[in-house]
């Protein structure tokens, strides 16, 4: 997450926090959800309504049939009125809801059910490769006079190449390379937010929302989004949308003109958190370090949502569910996990497995232990009697792990895999250890090749990207890493961030197609290219169990079977040729043949295996 805004702006907030705002005048009328389907097993929907002093007015439903006003709530902001509507056994209709005051009509607002869609849940799992980009640094696919009009009544309504703006990716820009993802292999994209950020600065990340139904304008429309979408599955690739519900940003409506104080935390006054994620898990935690970790602000331009308030509950549960039925997302990734509330998140979960059997949604656990992590995870015996229902957890063990053991010296105990072995002998703390979502970097961390210098070690990147497809768990790669993009964090979070080369008018590395790569984009490209296509389908390596051995003469040795069928792993974990003693091994090297995934040759299998220094070979017996 983004963490870092203008001195101006932050005093500004504080100034508004601490005096109090008057209630705003709306102008522009805000119905959320502004339709909602027929047919949904909840047939309880809330009807947020944001419009001048209408928390007294009376509701009537015009023209509805089937659907009837359960209560209304009336907050203490006369800008608000909230309506909970009865659907069940409702028929797809349109109606209106009515606002009077006294005898006199206020306001008519148009209201329609529409009919659920038929499309099967179709969510992400082991068996896809997930790819990861920022819509804003991917690609841009409009002009510069289209920009300007997509940008203009924004907060910030410029576009530069400055590490901490705007660069204008847009929805377009990821549609027109939505081929180069299909060859590549990958099967499933997540992108970090694309919802409404109109903040007056370094909003490019996505992640301070001011509008939880409206797609940014600087990427692209409602409908521009859901037509991305189709584009997706066209090409056989799921959606994972990245959604926010610890935090908001302060230029939200919600808080800007806030229904009541305790829409958010603290009673909306700014108290930061701690950032130990560890601490709403930790049995042992103080009640202090506790509420702050959970009920502390993120930023003080980012207030933290009460979850606990079911006002505040049922309208993000409803944002969710909105979108996975408007657009047809097939997943989500939800930041800042352990910062909400924990039966809150539950309930969410249950309430999205309840209206889509199967769908999956992973949380970010940015915790560097997996016992920490496994506590989150869905049937955890370790969070129990109380059960998160979250199905896929993101395992930031392994991406420490795959980041450093690659560059050590592999010994028996204590260094390179051999620490790797260890990690992974840790698995009986996850309910689900397939279903952990495993990657080597991400927008917030270092690019696995922190330093130019790094970047043209690909030995280290094939060893690195060989394990994370072939060990359990859900992977995924991050924009870039497949032609060698290197970034340090130390810079800041921008220069993690960079375009990726081919998305800008003008670029002179168009890394998007064959002939613009350069030599060592190239390699990067084809090996990736290799493994991503050769996984795709593969049952045994994306489900099949994990059998492991303890590291001999530095080199580890691990397998995947399913079914009778084999995918072995060999890798030299030292800077010195090795040996591998099949008959060591003899449980998951059957006699004969394999077809060697890297060197895409049929080998023979002798008595020893022979690797080059820092060698790996992946042996798929199941061809």
């Amino acid at each position: 997450m983004f963490r870092r805004f203008y001195l101006l702006f932050v005093l500004t907030l504080c100034v508004t926090i601490l005096c109090g705002a008057a209630p705003a005048k709306v102008g522009k009328t805000e119905v959320h959800p502004a339709f909602w389907w027929a047919g949904m097993k909840n047939t309880t929907l809330q009807v947020l309504i944001y419009s001048d002093l209408v928390k007294d007015c009376e509701a009537v439903l015009s023209g509805a049939e089937g659907v009837v006003i359960d209560h209304a709530v009336r907050l203490k902001n006369q800008n608000y009125l909230i309506l909970y509507l009865n659907t069940n056994g409702a028929q797809p209709q349109k109606f209106s809801i009515k606002l009077y005051k006294g005898k006199k009509l206020y306001k008519e607002i148009p209201y329609e059910l529409k009919q659920r869609s038929s499309r099967p849940v179709n969510s992400f799992d082991a068996g896809d490769v997930v790819y990861l980009l920022m819509p804003d640094r991917f690609a841009t696919g409009t002009t510069d006079e289209q920009k300007k009009q997509m940008y203009k009544g924004m907060k910030q309504d410029t576009w530069s190449s400055a590490d901490m703006a705007r660069h204008g990716g847009d929805l377009a820009g990821m549609t027109k390379h939505l081929d180069y993802l299909q060859d590549l292999g990958v099967t499933a994209v997540w992108h970090t937010p694309t919802l409404e950020n109109d903040m007056p600065e370094q909003s490019y990340h996505g992640y301070a929302i001011t509008n939880y139904y409206r797609t940014d304008p600087r990427i692209g429309s409602n409908e521009d989004y859901r037509n991305w979408v189709n584009e997706c599955h066209k090409r056989g690739i799921k959606v994972i949308k990245d959604i926010v519900f610890n935090h908001c940003g302060s230029e939200n409506f919600l808080f800007r003109d806030r229904p009541a104080d305790d829409w958010f935390t603290y009673n909306s006054v700014y108290t930061p958190t701690t950032y130990k994620t560890g601490m709403p898990g930790d049995p042992n935690t103080s009640k202090l370090d506790f509420d702050l970790t959970v009920d502390g602000w993120f930023t003080m331009a980012m207030p933290d949502f009460n979850g606990r308030n079911p006002l505040v509950a049922d309208y993000l549960i409803q944002t969710s569910i909105w979108w996975i039925e408007y657009a047809g997302i097939d997943g989500i990734r939800q930041d800042t996990y352990p910062y909400n509330d924990f039966d809150f998140m539950r309930r969410w979960c249950m309430d999205v497995e309840r209206e889509y059997p199967g769908f999956n949604i992973v949380g970010e656990t940015w915790i560097n232990n997996p016992v920490a992590v496994s506590y989150w995870q869905k049937d955890s015996p370790l969070a129990a009697p109380k059960n998160s229902e979250l199905k896929t957890v993101m395992d930031f063990p392994m991406m420490y792990m795959l980041n450093s053991c690659v560059d050590e010296e592999t010994d028996t105990w204590d260094h390179g895999f051999a620490r790797l072995c260890d990690l992974l002998g840790q698995d009986r703390v996850y309910a689900n250890p397939n279903s952990v979502f495993t990657f080597l970097a991400n927008h917030d961390t270092n690019r696995f090749q922190p330093t130019e210098e790094k970047a043209k070690d690909i030995t280290r990147y094939k060893q690195a990207l060989a394990l994370l497809l072939t060990l359990r768990g859900i992977p995924q790669l991050y924009y870039g890493d497949e032609i060698g993009m290197f970034a340090n964090k130390s810079v800041n979070d921008g220069a993690l961030r960079q375009n990726f080369p081919g998305g800008w008018p003008g670029d002179k590395n168009n890394a998007f197609t064959a002939e613009g790569r350069t030599e060592l984009q190239a390699q990067y490209h084809d090996y990736t290219r290799r493994l991503l296509n050769w996984r795709k389908g593969n049952e045994t390596v994306c489900y099949g169990s994990l059998v492991q051995f303890t590291v001999r003469d530095g080199v580890f040795v691990y397998a995947r079977v399913k079914d009778g069928k084999t995918v072995t792993i060999v890798a030299n974990g030292t800077s010195k040729p090795a040996k591998a003693k099949s008959y060591i091994y003899k449980e998951v090297l059957p006699a004969g043949q394999a077809y060697d995934v890297i060197s895409g040759n049929t080998v023979t299998l002798g008595e020893e295996i022979e690797l080059a220094p820092k060698q790996i070979m992946i042996l798929d017996f199941t061809k």
